[in-house]
C-alpha cells in the first residue's frame, strides 16, 4: 500500500521542500549558471523565497554562488546525489556489457567513472587479460584532474563549476609530479579537450600508464560518467582507441536517455 496521499502532486504537503526541489530542477536543466532573479520569475516564485533556499542550499553544498557574476549554479553535493544514483541505477548496468565489449574490441583494460566531488569514482572495470595492473579498482577515487575520465566530464561542465571545483593551487593534489597545477593551466587543457572531442592522461595517475577517456551526457546535457581506456604500450594508435571509446560512450548516452 502506497503511504504517498492520492492528491500529494496537486497539493504539495511542504511548500518550502517542494520549492527547493523546483530550483534544483531548474539549476539542473540549465546549460550555465543563473541570477537569482531569473529563478524567481521562471518559477514564479517570490525573489525573497529564493534567495533564503538559495542560502540554505549553498550552506550545504548543493548550489554555489559566484558572486562576481551574481549567479547561482549547481554545487558539489548535487553531482555528490547524480552519482549516487547512477551507481545505484541504469548507468553501471547498462555500462558494465558496453565497458567489457570495448575491453575485447581493443584488449585493454576499460572503465565507466563518475564525478563525485573534485574526484572521479570508478563504477565498473574490466581488466584485459596480461595487461599492466591498474589502480582503478570499483569504489577507488582519483582526482579528477589527473584522469582522463575526469578531464572528459570536466571539460563539459560549465566552466563556473570547473572554477568553484579548482578555485586555487592548492586544489590540484599529483600523483606523479605531472598533470596540471594551476587553474590556468586546467583552463587549457580542458580547452583541448573541447577541441578535440575526447581527453587524455600519459603518467598523471601511474608511471607508464596512458588513458583516453569520453564523457557521457544525460538528457539535459551534463556530464553524467566518462568511459576510458587504459594501456602502457607506446605504440598504439591513441587516435584509434579514442574513436573507440568515443562510441562507446555514444552507445550509453543514448541507452540512458531511452
Amino acid at each position: 500500500m502506497s503511504v504517498i496521499p492520492d492528491d500529494a502532486e496537486a497539493a504539495p504537503q511542504v511548500p518550502a521542500a517542494d520549492n527547493t526541489l523546483r530550483i534544483l530542477r531548474y539549476l539542473a536543466g540549465r546549460p550555465a549558471p543563473v541570477a537569482a532573479s531569473a529563478i524567481a520569475r521562471e518559477l514564479e516564485l517570490p525573489r525573497s523565497t529564493v534567495y533564503h533556499l538559495l542560502t540554505t542550499l549553498a550552506a550545504h553544498g548543493f548550489v554555489l554562488h559566484l558572486r562576481e557574476d551574481r549567479r547561482w549554479g549547481l554545487g558539489t553535493s548535487a553531482f555528490e546525489l547524480a552519482g549516487g544514483y547512477a551507481r545505484q541505477q541504469p548507468l553501471a548496468r547498462l555500462g558494465r556489457p558496453l565497458v567489457a565489449g570495448l575491453s575485447d574490441l581493443l584488449g585493454e583494460s576499460a572503465h565507466l567513472a563518475v564525478m563525485s566531488g573534485g574526484d572521479v569514482l570508478y563504477i565498473v572495470e574490466e581488466r584485459a587479460p596480461r595487461r599492466p595492473a591498474l589502480v582503478t579498482d570499483v569504489g577507488v577515487r582519483l582526482p579528477a584532474h589527473l584522469t582522463a575520465s575526469g578531464r572528459a566530464m570536466l571539460a563539459a561542465l560549465p566552466r563556473e563549476q570547473v572554477r568553484a571545483l579548482y578555485p586555487s593551487a592548492s586544489a590540484f593534489p599529483d600523483r606523479t609530479g605531472l598533470g596540471p597545477r594551476t587553474p590556468g593551466e586546467l583552463r587549457e587543457l580542458l580547452r583541448t579537450v573541447r577541441v578535440r572531442g575526447y581527453a587524455t592522461e600519459d603518467s598523471e595517475v601511474a608511471e607508464g600508464l596512458r588513458s583516453v577517456g569520453a564523457v557521457v551526457r544525460d538528457h539535459a546535457g551534463w556530464p553524467v560518467a566518462a568511459v576510458a581506456a587504459t594501456w602502457g604500450d607506446a605504440d598504439l594508435d591513441e587516435a584509434a582507441l579514442a574513436d573507440a571509446v568515443r562510441e562507446t560512450a555514444a552507445v550509453l548516452e543514448s541507452r540512458l536517455k531511452r
